[in-house]
C-alpha cells in the first residue's frame, strides 16, 4: 500500500508539472548546465534535465580544495539527472578548506541564483557528503523555509569541536607513548608544511611500532580514543574477539591514510578557527578509555604485551597540557557545531566502518536531536561496510526515496528501515547492504562543553 501510494504520488506530481503547475517556469525551459559567482567570490554549478521532476537537490560536497560540486560522484549524478532531478551546489568561499562560516550561505545563494532560471521548485531537497553532511545538517536546523528534507551521508554530524578533542586524543597517545622523546608538533600548526611534518612523523611512529606487541598494544590505544574501526579491508570485518587482526586493520588505517589526512586537516580548521580549538589538560584518559567500545580490545592487547595498561594511562593523564584558544573553541561553536533542532525531516546514513568520520558521530548527532525535541523528525540508517562515504549510488538514491516518502506522507512508517532501503536499492538495480546497527558512543565527545569560552 505504501508503495501504491507513493506512485500515485509520483505520477500526480509528474501530471502537475507536466501542465506547469509545479514550478515557475515550463519545463525544459531552464534545462542544461549552469555556473556562476556569488558575491562573495564562491562558484556555483548546476544542471537542470529536460524533463525536470520539479525537485532541486542542494548537495554539499565534502572537505578539500573550494571547487563547486553538484553531486557525490559521477555515476550518481547520471542517475539523478536521469531521474529528473536538478542539481546545484556552491564552492563556498573563504581562506580555508573548512568553510563552515560561508557553507550554508553560499549553498543557499547557489539555489537562489538557479531558481532565477528555473523559478521556485515544487521540492527542495539539500544532501550532503562527509563536511558537507555537517553543512547540510546545520542547513536543516537553518533552512526551514527553502527546504523539504535533508539526506546526510557519512556525515560529520558532531562537528568541529568534537571531532577536533578526539583526533587529538589518538595523536597525543601516539606521540607520547610510543615516542616520548621526540618532539612532534601536534596543535597550532603555522603552516601547511609544519603540519605535513607531523603527519609524516606520526605516520612513521605509527608504523614503526608495529613491529613489537608493545607498539601494537599502543596503537590499539590511540585507535581506540580516535574512534578508528577494527574494519579496513576485505569482506567482513574481523571476529569480535580477534583482537589482534582488528588492530592490524587499525594500523593500515591510521599509517596508511588516516593520520596524514587528519593532521593536515587540523591546519585547515585552525586556519578558519584563528587557532586550537582541542585540548588534553584535564583529561582522565583513564575513564576516556573505559567509555570506549575498543576497551576490551586495548586491555586484552596490553595483557598479551606484558604491558600496565593503568600506568600508561596515568602517563598520559599527568602529562596532559594542551589547552584551547578560547576564541577557537567559541568560532567552532558558532561556525561547525549542530543544536539538534530540525526543522524539517532529515534522514542520516552512514557506513558501520568508517575510518575518517566514525559512526560513533551518528550517537552523538541523535542525543542531540533527541534533546532538541526533534527526534521525530530524523531517522540514521547504517550500510554494513567498510570505508568513508563508500555507498553505492543505488544506496543513497535510495535514501534519497525514502526521505521524499517522508516529505510526501508526512510520516515515517518503515521506509528507513534496512528492508525497505534494500529492496529499494534492489529496484534500482543494485544490492544494498543496509542493516540493523545501534552505533557506539563517541569517545571523547563534549569535551569543548567544559571549556572557558
Amino acid at each position: 500500500m505504501r508503495r501504491w501510494y507513493g506512485r500515485v504520488v509520483a505520477l500526480a506530481g509528474s501530471i502537475m508539472l507536466a501542465i506547469g503547475l509545479t514550478s515557475g517556469v515550463a519545463a525544459g525551459a531552464a534545462s542544461g548546465h549552469h555556473t556562476g559567482q556569488l558575491p562573495d567570490g564562491a562558484t556555483w554549478v548546476a544542471d537542470v534535465p529536460d524533463a525536470w521532476n520539479g525537485t532541486t537537490i542542494l548537495y554539499s560536497h565534502g572537505f578539500g580544495p573550494l571547487a563547486a560540486q553538484n553531486a557525490p560522484n559521477d555515476e550518481t549524478k547520471q542517475a539523478l539527472l536521469g531521474s529528473g532531478y536538478a542539481l546545484v551546489g556552491s564552492s563556498y568561499s573563504g581562506p580555508s578548506w573548512w568553510a563552515l562560516a560561508s557553507a550554508v550561505r553560499d549553498q543557499f545563494g547557489a539555489l537562489t541564483a538557479l531558481e532565477q532560471l528555473t523559478g521556485k521548485p515544487r521540492r527542495t531537497i539539500a544532501w550532503g557528503t562527509s563536511m558537507g553532511g555537517l553543512v547540510s545538517a546545520l542547513e536543516a536546523e537553518d533552512g526551514g523555509r527553502r527546504l523539504d528534507g535533508v539526506l546526510s551521508t557519512c556525515g560529520l554530524v558532531a562537528g568541529g569541536l568534537n571531532l577536533n578533542n578526539y583526533q587529538l586524543d589518538g595523536e597525543y597517545a601516539l606521540a607520547h607513548l610510543l615516542a616520548p622523546a621526540q618532539d612532534v608538533k601536534l596543535v597550532r600548526f603555522a603552516s601547511p608544511d609544519e603540519a605535513s611534518a607531523s603527519a609524516a612523523a606520526l605516520t612513521k611512529i605509527a608504523t614503526d611500532a608495529q613491529a613489537t606487541p608493545a607498539g601494537q598494544a599502543r596503537i590499539a590505544l590511540a585507535a581506540a580514543l580516535m574512534n578508528e574501526p577494527g574494519w579496513f579491508t576485505g569482506a567482513t570485518p574481523p571476529a569480535p574477539t580477534d583482537y589482534a587482526g582488528q588492530e592490524a586493520q587499525q594500523q593500515q588505517e591510521l599509517s596508511q591514510f588516516v593520520l596524514g589526512f587528519v593532521v593536515t586537516g587540523r591546519y585547515q580548521i585552525e586556519l578558519a578557527a584563528g587557532g586550537n580549538s582541542a585540548s588534553t589538560a584535564g583529561v582522565d584518559y583513564r575513564e576516556l578509555l573505559g567509555d570506549s567500545s575498543h576497551a576490551r580490545q586495548v586491555r586484552a592487547l596490553y595483557r598479551a604485551a606484558g604491558l600496565d595498561l593503568d600506568a600508561d594511562l596515568a602517563t598520559l593523564t599527568r602529562d596532559a597540557d594542551i589547552r584551547p584558544d578560547p576564541q577557537a573553541v567559541r568560532t567552532l561553536a558558532r561556525t561547525s557545531t549542530v543544536t539538534g533542532r530540525l526543522r524539517v525531516p532529515t534522514l542520516d546514513i552512514h557506513t558501520t566502518a568508517d575510518q575518517l568520520v566514525p559512526v560513533e558521530q551518528e550517537d552523538w548527532y541523535g542525543e542531540q536531536v533527541h534533546r532538541a525535541g526533534a527526534g521525530g523528525l530524523l531517522r540514521q540508517a547504517y550500510v554494513g561496510a567498510t570505508g568513508h562515504c563508500a555507498f553505492q549510488p543505488s544506496e543513497s538514491i535510495a535514501a534519497l526515496h525514502a526521505l521524499e516518502s517522508r516529505i510526501e506522507t508526512g510520516r515515517w512508517g518503515h521506509v528507513a528501515d534496512p528492508g525497505s532501503l534494500n529492496e529499494a536499492a534492489g529496484e534500482l538495480g543494485g544490492a544494498g547492504r543496509y542493516v540493523r546497527f545501534d552505533p557506539p558512543e563517541l569517545t571523547g565527545a563534549g569535551r569543548h562543553a567544559r571549556t572557558p569560552k
